[in-house]
This record gives C-alpha cells, structure tokens and sequence, in this order.
C-alpha cells in the first residue's frame, strides 16, 4: 500500500466516511454483486469505512472488511458493530487465508496502489477464493500518468493487460469501463470466476 495514501486516509477518516455515506447509492455495484456473488463467506478488500460489508452481510453474503487504514476501520466498527473488520494491506493482504471466501470484492483500490505491485495483488486477491469463487474487481481510470490529490491520496493508472494475464484461467463474466453511480467517476469492472 502506498504510505502517503494511507497517511491520507488516516489523518481524515472521519471526513471520508461522511463523505462515502452521503454519495449516491452505489446501485450498479448493488446490481452487479447479487447478479454474479453465490451465497457464502465474502471479503471486502479496501472496506473502508464499511459501508458495502455492511450491506454483503444484510444481503446474504456474510463479510469480513479488511483494511490497511486503523482510522476507517474505526469508522467502519463504529458505524457496523455487527460486520468484522480486520487490518489488512495490498498486496500481501498479510493474515487473510487463502482459498477461504466464495466471493472477494475489491472496489475502487488498485489505483492507490504503485503500478508495479499491482499484477501482485490481483494474484493474491485471486488467491483467497474457494474453486468457482467470485471476484470483482474495481478501480478509478487514470488518464495520463499518476497523479495525487490534496489529501496525498495516489492515483496511478493501472495496467488492464496485467490485470488479464493475473487472472489468466478464470472465467471472464465482466470486463468494462463505466461511470460509477456513487462517485460519478469512470472505472474499470471486472468479475471473474475462478
């Protein structure tokens, strides 16, 4: 994980879980996850102040948010007593058990990731599925070279044929560029079967 990105989270938690709570329903995140996730233990990697754990456990997906900022997971266990939350970073994602989740959820986090770690964390988010588990896979599109914003927070482009060949094997179910109906923002979706 990238420390200034990290940093950014940290200093202003608070901020950034009002923020997340105050956007838009994410209804095409929504759409898509109970279209193509199987009932069964989910991870949300980069959960941040919890708001889509929380709502994988009210909709059948029981979850466990994992994230490297100690100040969104306090957000996220004040505002989700009833969702675990666990400390957790890309790539490593050091005490997550692989091959443990039917579904993995990684919205909107590659791109705070450098661009040479990433082909890495794909790999390991691959990792923690069960045989016919579920990824999606999320990040903001980056035009030009990478770039940070006034918290400190880094924004890089990521790399979509790494991506592919990371998940090389798996099944292909989704592969698009959108606008995001929370963030009003361009990203890159992927989900995959393994």
């Amino acid at each position: 994980m990238d420390l200034e990105t990290l940093h950014g989270y940290d200093r202003e938690a608070t901020a950034f879980a009002v923020q997340w709570h105050d956007q838009p329903v994410p209804d095409d995140l929504r759409s898509a996850l109970l279209r193509w996730f199987r009932p069964g233990p989910t991870a949300d990697i980069g959960c941040g102040s919890g708001r889509d754990a929380a709502w994988l456990s009210a909709n059948g997906f029981p979850a466990i948010g994992y994230d490297p900022s100690e100040g969104l997971l306090v957000e996220a266990r004040k505002r989700y007593p009833e969702v675990s939350f666990r400390r957790a970073a890309l790539p490593g994602l050091e005490g997550v058990p692989a091959g443990s989740f039917a579904n993995v959820l990684c919205e909107t986090v590659l791109m705070h990731l450098e661009p040479e770690v990433v082909p890495a964390a794909v790999r390991r988010l691959r990792e923690l599925l069960q045989p016919g588990g579920t990824l999606y896979l999320s990040w903001r599109v980056v035009p030009g070279g990478a770039q940070r914003d006034q918290h400190g927070r880094l924004y890089a482009p990521v790399d979509l044929r790494a991506v592919h060949h990371a998940l090389e094997g798996c099944e292909s179910l989704l592969d698009e560029e959108s606008t995001s109906a929370s963030s009003g923002k361009a990203v890159h979706r992927m989900v995959v079967r393994s």
